[in-house]
C-alpha cells in the first residue's frame, strides 16, 4: 500500500521566490534565509519521495472572489506557474498524478468531506516557492520537480475559512485515503503558508516571534491541542494572514501517530527565521517513525 513517510512544514513567501528568480540569495538580507533550508535540500536528495501532496492556499489565481473552494484538489496531468501580475515565474511545469489523486478525492468524499475536483488549473506561489525552497532552482525549459504532486488548495482568504479541527481531521482523511491505495509508493505531505503576518490595517508588519514557536511546539507535542485553538487566535496573535497555519495542521493530521499506537514524529529539521519581507518563516521536517 501506499504510506506517508514524511511532513514538511514552510511558509510560502513571494518575495523568498523572487529572491530566487532574480539571484538574490546570497545578497546579505537574504542568505541568512536560504542557509535555513540547506539541510533540507540534502534531506529531499536523501529521502525523494515518488508523491507530494502539496497543501497551500491560492492567491486569487485559479479561484477568484466569484468561486472560493473551501477544499479544492488536483486531479489534472499537469499544472502550468500562474502569471501573478508580473509574468509566471521561471520554474518548471508541475506534473500531476492523477490516479493517486482521484483515489484520495473518491475516498475523502466517502469519508463524509466535501471536495471540489479541479482537473484543469494554474499553480502561484503558493505551490511552487515551497518547491523551490526544498528543490533548489530549477530551469524552466530542462529542468523538473523531483516528482509528481498533487495540489490541494485551501480557502484561507475569504471568510468564512475552515476551523483548525477541520482541517486536521481533513488530513487524517486523506491518510486513510493515502494508505488505501494499492500502489506501494512513498508519499510527503506538505503543509504550507504563515507564519505570523499581516498585510494591511493598522497592524501591517505585525511579527509575533513568541507565538510562532509555540505553535510550532504545539504542532509537533500536542496537535490534538492545537487544533482546537479558534480562529480569533491566529488574526490576533498572528495577524490577519496567519490564519494560513491552520493548513499546516492537514498536514500533521496525515502523520501516523494521530490516529494509531506510534510514537511522536521525529523532528528531522527545525528552522525559524524573521523576517522575509513581511512575514515570520518558519520550517519543520517530521519523519513518521
Amino acid at each position: 500500500m501506499a504510506r506517508i513517510t514524511a511532513s514538511v512544514f514552510t511558509s510560502h513567501v513571494p518575495a523568498i521566490g523572487a529572491a530566487m528568480d532574480l539571484g538574490k540569495t546570497q545578497e546579505a538580507y537574504w542568505q541568512p534565509l536560504f542557509k535555513g533550508y540547506d539541510f533540507s535540500r540534502q534531506w529531499m536528495k536523501d529521502n525523494k519521495p515518488d508523491v507530494i501532496f502539496l497543501v497551500y492556499n491560492d492567491h486569487a489565481t485559479a479561484f477568484s472572489l466569484d468561486c472560493i473552494p473551501t477544499f479544492a484538489i488536483g486531479t489534472g496531468g499537469e499544472y502550468t506557474p500562474a502569471d501573478e501580475g508580473w509574468g509566471p515565474r521561471p520554474v518548471p511545469k508541475v506534473v500531476g498524478h492523477p490516479d493517486l489523486a482521484a483515489h484520495i478525492a473518491q475516498s475523502v468524499i466517502q469519508q463524509d468531506f466535501d471536495l471540489t475536483i479541479v482537473n484543469k488549473m494554474d499553480v502561484d506561489h503558493g505551490l511552487t516557492v515551497p518547491l523551490s525552497l526544498m528543490c533548489g532552482e530549477q530551469d524552466p525549459q530542462t529542468g523538473s520537480w523531483p516528482c509528481p504532486v498533487i495540489p490541494f488548495a485551501v480557502n484561507v482568504v475569504q471568510y468564512p475559512v475552515p476551523s483548525g479541527q477541520r482541517c486536521f481531521n481533513i488530513g487524517r482523511a486523506i491518510r486513510k485515503a493515502i494508505e488505501s491505495y494499492d500502489e506501494d509508493i512513498n508519499v510527503h505531505i506538505w503543509g504550507t503558508g504563515g507564519m505570523s503576518h499581516q498585510l494591511q490595517g493598522a497592524r501591517a508588519g505585525l511579527i509575533n516571534k513568541e507565538w510562532d514557536n509555540k505553535f510550532l511546539d504545539l504542532l509537533i507535542e500536542n496537535p490534538h491541542g492545537l487544533a482546537k485553538m479558534p480562529h480569533i487566535d491566529y488574526v490576533r496573535e498572528a495577524g490577519s494572514e496567519g490564519i494560513e497555519l491552520v493548513m499546516w495542521l492537514i498536514a500533521r493530521g496525515a502523520m501516523s501517530d494521530i490516529d494509531g499506537p506510534a510514537p511522536l514524529p521525529k523532528v528531522a529539521h527545525r528552522y525559524y527565521h524573521v523576517p522575509a519581507s513581511n512575514t515570520a518563516v518558519g520550517h519543520l521536517i517530521l519523519e513518521n517513525q
